[in-house]
Parts: structure tokens; sequence; C-alpha cells
């Protein structure tokens, strides 16, 4: 699932050929690892046992710009606009101050967050999905 959402969101802004070396065992160890490690997570679940999305998300110390980070929300594209995401994000941080980054160009994702009391701060990061580097902007609230 979550290869699959990669895919769906990602793959107009990045290079051709980017996810060809994206495996589900891959993405299989990194959660063993988030898990592992004690992140806290939800996962939406369809009538038929198939997860159809989930969140992360983790709390920071004071030194943050806000004390809860949601790390990441993604819902297969077949179950946009169900209320899974706004379940997901309610579950993760409530209606908490919160910080978030979402990738430059991802303007469903932009309005999602907006819509829910978020606002672009100025701050950036980029980091590589795979081999090219996304830029992510970050919205707080």
């Amino acid at each position: 699932m979550h290869v699959q959402v990669w895919r769906d969101t990602y793959s107009a802004m990045v290079e051709p050929g980017e996810f060809d070396e994206l495996s589900v065992e891959r993405r299989a160890e990194r959660w063993r690892t988030y898990l592992e490690a004690g992140a806290e997570t939800w996962v939406a679940v369809a009538d038929d046992d198939e997860i159809v999305g989930f969140a992360r998300a983790t709390s920071h110390d004071e030194k943050a710009v806000r004390p809860r980070e949601l790390q990441a929300i993604y819902v297969l594209v077949e179950h946009h606009g169900t209320g899974i995401a706004q379940t997901l994000l309610d579950a993760a941080i409530g209606d908490a101050p919160a910080f978030v980054f979402v990738a430059r160009g991802n303007p469903r994702a932009t309005r999602f967050y907006e819509r829910n009391g978020f606002e672009f701060d100025g701050a950036s990061e980029s980091y590589p999905l795979v081999r090219t580097p996304i830029t992510s902007l970050r919205m707080v609230r």
C-alpha cells in the first residue's frame, strides 16, 4: 500500500523510472524500523481487510516548532474523498498544535492541511524518495 501511494502521489514530481527500484520488501523493512522505534501509527482498513490508508505521528521536545509532528498520512487514490484522511489526521494529532512537511507541488495535500488550520511557515527540506530529491514545505498550526 505504501509503495502504491508513493507512486500515485509523487510520480509527476520525480524522474521517470524513479520508483522502479522501490520495493515492498524495502518499505516493509523501513516500517519494521519505525514500529520498533515506537512510531505512533494508525491504519485504515476497508471492509475486505485491505489497508487503504495510514498515518504516523510523533511527539517532540520543547525545542521543536510544535510539540507534535504528522510524519506521514497517505490514502489510496480510490479512497480519496471518503473522509479516511480526516479520520486518520484526527486520530494521529487531533486538534493539537502540530507541524507537517508537504511536498511542493502537491495541491491536494496543501488544501487538506489548510482546511485543518495549517499554514506554511517558510521552512523547507529536501530529501530523495528513492533517488530524486523532492522539496517539502513545512506547515504549522
